[in-house]
């Protein structure tokens, strides 16, 4: 329906959508998302970016990301999320942002809302979905990196793998992994998990049935000889596996393979520019390659699981729009409904 022109902007802080997201199940949403873009009912753009170096030397950037999800009620909008690796030892987080949902008849903004946690949100979400496609149970899950990522994975995984008997921790910074382990220890144990942290990355893979990277690493280090035979990757934060793992693996499944290959920054992307792998329809390079075997929205669409029976399955969720977009949608819809939220005149 459309909105009256120049109408008061609805506006939620990071509480509002704290409480809105309680009443909605973000990993139906993220599957929902999925299915529709699998099916070419979405619109992603490229995504606009800006980075630059800050005056003390650290990296930070700003990505703005529209995008569309279509059928009866299009929903549109566009998060806007910047980060600077020289939060974290100011004591803020790295990342922060808001995320905008438009009119789909007069274009005009309608609702704006604090969008880190829709962004750690809708990630760990699409993180559950592929661990959700699985065959194999999940007895052990290393989470690499125990920030704000963690949290929201933990939340939306342990629900869900009644199996997990322990989570294994590891941080570049031994004390955020500790905090992490006390701070979510009780909520464990009282679902029969172990908490455990380890001295090193290596330590925390091996022997898990999953691994999720959460870091702001730029460099891979994750080895193929670390991994179980049956592990899955779900290679959340982009750069943490080297090279060898990806061309060894016994499927790679992507979120969108547009938005991969042509990032230049990401180890996929890096890896298709240098004739290391290639897309589904696309020829073989005349070396040898790995081929992306699809989506994991492809897989929903034909209700097949993972290959994790035939070796290391590796998940590389570059991260959509549309989820933002369409998460923003359920929050704002959800807000609505609980009388929460504030009106600001334009």
């Amino acid at each position: 329906m459309s909105r009256q022109p120049m109408s008061d902007l609805f506006y939620l802080t990071r509480a509002d959508v704290a409480q809105a997201l309680s009443h909605i199940d973000p990993v139906a949403v993220a599957a929902d998302v999925l299915r529709a873009h699998a099916r070419g009912e979405t619109v992603v753009p490229d995504e606009g970016y800006l980075g630059w170096t800050t005056a003390d030397g650290h990296s930070a950037r700003s990505l703005n990301m529209p995008g569309l999800v279509g059928g009866q009620e299009p929903v549109v909008g566009t998060k806007i999320i910047n980060a600077s690796l020289g939060n974290t030892a100011r004591g803020i987080p790295r990342a922060d942002g808001l995320t905008f949902l438009f009119d789909p008849e007069t274009a005009h903004p309608y609702a704006m809302m604090d969008a880190a946690l829709i962004s750690a949100t809708r990630t760990a979400a699409v993180s559950a979905v592929a661990v959700g496609l699985r065959t194999r149970p999940v007895l052990r899950l290393a989470f690499l990196g125990c920030g704000a990522q963690a949290d929201a994975h933990l939340g939306l995984l342990l629900p869900r793998l009644g199996d997990l008997t322990e989570l294994a921790l590891y941080d570049q910074q031994p004390v955020a992994a500790a905090a992490f382990a006390e701070k979510h220890r009780a909520a464990a144990e009282a679902v029969g998990v172990r908490l455990t942290v380890a001295a090193t990355a290596q330590e925390a893979v091996r022997g898990s049935d999953v691994v999720v990277p959460l870091t702001t690493v730029t460099k891979g280090y994750i080895r193929a000889e670390w991994l179980l035979p049956t592990a899955t990757v779900v290679h959340v934060s982009l750069d943490d596996l080297l090279a060898e793992v990806v061309l060894g693996a016994a499927q790679v499944v992507v979120d969108d393979w547009q938005l991969v290959r042509t990032d230049p920054r990401r180890l996929l992307g890096r890896m298709y520019r240098e004739g290391l792998l290639y897309g589904q329809d696309e020829p073989e390079p005349g070396q040898p390659a790995k081929r992306v075997d699809g989506t994991l929205g492809e897989l929903l669409l034909k209700e097949t699981p993972l290959a994790d029976g035939d070796g290391v399955t590796v998940v590389n969720p570059f991260g959509m729009s549309v989820q933002d977009v369409a998460l923003a949608h359920r929050v704002f819809t959800a807000a609505t409904e609980l009388g929460i939220g504030s009106r600001l005149p334009r």
